[in-house]
């Protein structure tokens, strides 16, 4: 029975995956159930359900499950690269340094392209200055990149803060919708698709020996690991990956912090599964919270950010409460 686990959970999460991608292609205020969805899909006759469907509803989901499995696998590397439970991928400063540049361009009245392309960049540098000052001239620590993070985070939070009291009121909307994560101007790529892809090739390569990095610097250095080259794998890995996710749809919270917990609970506990199934279920879940998000107060559509935190918030507090009563038992 153990053996057979892993696959049927990863089995179960392909059919969730598979179920979210009709139910999010089918979303939205144009009424296209899951029957014309499949009709409409290998139909040859152009219409206006099929222009739905093609211009706006898939390119909007594979940018929701690409997003949802970067920011996913972004979160349980960084857990094992800090060994800290509440780490998730922004708490380097990351989305912070993408935010600011990604405000000034909306402020600049940029394009989405070039919207894109400063987060992109902000993110990048948000990744030289923490790995400059932590790095410094001591040595490498999971602490000292946790305290880095954390300030120049705190820096990035003052900028976006004045960047929204000096703007115009046209201009704070769309930051504002930035900000708590959007995907309705979102597209994929195949750079981010194959950002993804190598980020999951690597880090799947490497499950072993973060298994053992999970347990600690001394035993992972006692049983052979290079601790060292290993920890800045996992920092270049987890930043390109949470900067490429940012980029993609702006600040979207939980989903990183969340997934990773609930696969453990599932007995996922093992890299070698952790990190695929986290890549499944973080894309899903994404995918359906867009769906809401559209859905909801259709022909409105609120933010995703808004809906990842409303599921988010009682679904940690549930893991804590259940991981809290397992500890006891």
């Amino acid at each position: 029975m153990r053996q057979r686990h892993p696959l049927v959970l990863l089995s179960a999460l392909l059919v969730l995956t598979l179920l979210s991608f009709l139910v999010s292609f089918s979303s939205g205020s144009a009424d296209l159930g899951l029957g014309a969805v499949m009709s409409h899909l290998f139909a040859e006759e152009p219409g206006l359900q099929q222009q739905i469907l093609f211009e706006l509803r898939i390119p909007r989901s594979l940018a929701a499950f690409v997003t949802g499995a970067l920011l996913a696998l972004s979160g349980v590397l960084m857990q094992v690269l800090l060994r800290n439970p509440l780490a998730d991928p922004y708490i380097l400063g990351i989305s912070g340094g993408a935010a600011v540049a990604a405000l000034a361009a909306i402020l600049l009245g940029a394009g989405a392209m070039w919207i894109s392309n400063a987060a992109f960049a902000g993110a990048l540098l948000s990744i030289l200055i923490v790995f400059g000052l932590a790095r410094g001239d001591a040595a490498w620590s999971s602490t000292r990149l946790l305290l880095t993070g954390v300030v120049v985070s705190a820096g990035w939070g003052a900028l976006i803060n004045i960047l929204l009291t000096t703007s115009a009121n046209n201009s704070v909307y769309s930051m504002l919708f930035w900000l708590m994560g959007d995907l309705s101007q979102s597209r994929v790529g195949w750079i981010s698709a194959g950002i993804l892809l190598g980020g999951l090739s690597l880090m799947l390569w490497q499950a072993r020996a973060l298994n053992v990095l999970a347990r600690g610097e001394l035993q992972a250095e006692a049983l052979g690991v290079e601790v060292s080259s290993l920890t800045l794998q996992l920092y270049v890995c987890t930043s390109v990956l949470t900067a490429c996710a940012v980029t993609i749809a702006g600040s979207i919270g939980f989903v990183g912090l969340v997934i990773p917990h609930m696969l453990r609970l599932l007995g996922a506990r093992d890299h070698r599964l952790l990190i695929p199934a986290a890549v499944l279920l973080g894309g899903s879940f994404l995918m359906l919270a867009d769906s809401l998000a559209r859905s909801i107060v259709a022909p409105l559509q609120l933010p995703v950010g808004v809906v990842t935190a409303i599921i988010g918030v009682p679904v940690f507090l549930l893991i804590l409460r259940h991981t809290r009563s397992s500890g006891r038992e």
